[in-house]
C-alpha cells in the first residue's frame, strides 16, 4: 500500500501544488483548469476560514486534493491511478456532498459503492469547448471600445464591472489585487468592453495552460444596463484572440445547463462552443 502524506492547505505554494496536478491530469474528461483553482480561491478576500482544503502527496508530487466549504459541498481531483485514496479523502469531508464531472466514471462508482446516489434536477452546468483555428473577428456596436486590462491600476474598475454583473459580489478592487498576482495571470488574457465615458461594461478572463495549450474563459460578464447588445461576445473573442497568439489551440468555458438561465450558453454557442460534459452531483443518501 502506497504511504500517501496528508497535509493541510497552508498558501499560493500549496495553491501551485493544486494547479500541478490539474495540469498533469488535464483533459476532456478531467473537471478542472488551472486558471479556475487561481479565480476560485482568490476573488475573495478573507473567505479562507469557510474552506476546509487538504492535498495528498506520494513522494513528494501531488495526486489528490480536496475542498470542502461549510455548506457541506466538496470539489476534489483525484488522480485515476490512485482511486483508492478516495475512501480517505470522503471521510476526511465528513461525507459532504461531491460534485463531479459526467466523465469521472470510476470516481462515480466509488460514491455509489459508498452508498451516495446521484442528485437529479435544480441548477446544473455544462462544459462547452471549441478550436482557436477559425476566431471570428471582435465587433462592437457604436460608442463602445475593447482593450486589454494594462495593469494593477485597473483592479478597481475590473472588481466594479465584475460586481454589477454578477450583484451581489464579493469581488473587491483588494481581492481583484489578488487575483491579478497569482500565477497564471496575464493582463493581456484580460478583456474589457468600455462605453463612450469609458466606463467598463462588459469582460472576459482568459486563463492559459501554456503545457496544454488551452485556454478556459473564467469569469464572463456583462453590466445588466448594457446587455444583449454582443458585448460579452467581443470581450470573449477579444481575449481568445489573444490566447491564441500565446500559443492556445483550444478553449473551454463552464455555464448554467438547465433551461432556467440559458443566456450565456446561448452566447458561448452562437461563437461556435459545444457542450461536451456535464457536472453531476452526488450525496450521502441520508442527506436532504
Amino acid at each position: 500500500m502506497p504511504r500517501y502524506l496528508r497535509k493541510d492547505y497552508q498558501g499560493p505554494a500549496d495553491l501551485r501544488e493544486m494547479q500541478t496536478l490539474a495540469q498533469r491530469l488535464w483533459s476532456q474528461v478531467s473537471r478542472w483548469h488551472l486558471g479556475e483553482l487561481a479565480w476560485r480561491r482568490f476573488q475573495h478576500v478573507g473567505r479562507e476560514p469557510e474552506w476546509r482544503t487538504a492535498l495528498w502527496e506520494l513522494d513528494g508530487q501531488p495526486v489528490a486534493w480536496a475542498w470542502a466549504d461549510e455548506s457541506g459541498k466538496l470539489d476534489l481531483q483525484l488522480d485515476p491511478a490512485h482511486l483508492t485514496l478516495a475512501d480517505e479523502i470522503l471521510s476526511w469531508s465528513g461525507e459532504s456532498a461531491v460534485t463531479l464531472l459526467d466523465a469521472e466514471k470510476e470516481l462515480a462508482d466509488v460514491l455509489l459503492r459508498r452508498g451516495y446516489e446521484q442528485r437529479t434536477g435544480g441548477p446544473f452546468f455544462v462544459h462547452l469547448a471549441r478550436d482557436l483555428a477559425d476566431l471570428p473577428s471582435p465587433s462592437l456596436p457604436a460608442g463602445y471600445t475593447l482593450r486589454a486590462v494594462r495593469d494593477e491600476r485597473d483592479a478597481g474598475a475590473r472588481a466594479a464591472v465584475h460586481a454589477a454583473a454578477f450583484s451581489p459580489s464579493h469581488v473587491t478592487a483588494e481581492s481583484y489585487l489578488q487575483v491579478m498576482a497569482a500565477w497564471p495571470y496575464r493582463p493581456e488574457l484580460d478583456w474589457l468592453v468600455e462605453s463612450e465615458e469609458g466606463e467598463p461594461v462588459a469582460f472576459c478572463l482568459v486563463w492559459l495552460d501554456e503545457v496544454n495549450q488551452v485556454a478556459v474563459l473564467e469569469p464572463v460578464g456583462t453590466d445588466p444596463r448594457h446587455r444583449r447588445r454582443g458585448l460579452a461576445t467581443a470581450a470573449v473573442l477579444g481575449a481568445l484572440h489573444a490566447a491564441r497568439q500565446l500559443g492556445a489551440r483550444s478553449a473551454r468555458v463552464c455555464a448554467r445547463g438547465d433551461d432556467d438561465y440559458p443566456s450565456a450558453r446561448a452566447t458561448y454557442e452562437s461563437i461556435g462552443f459545444r457542450r461536451y460534459a456535464r457536472n453531476v452531483t452526488f450525496a450521502p443518501q441520508d442527506r436532504p
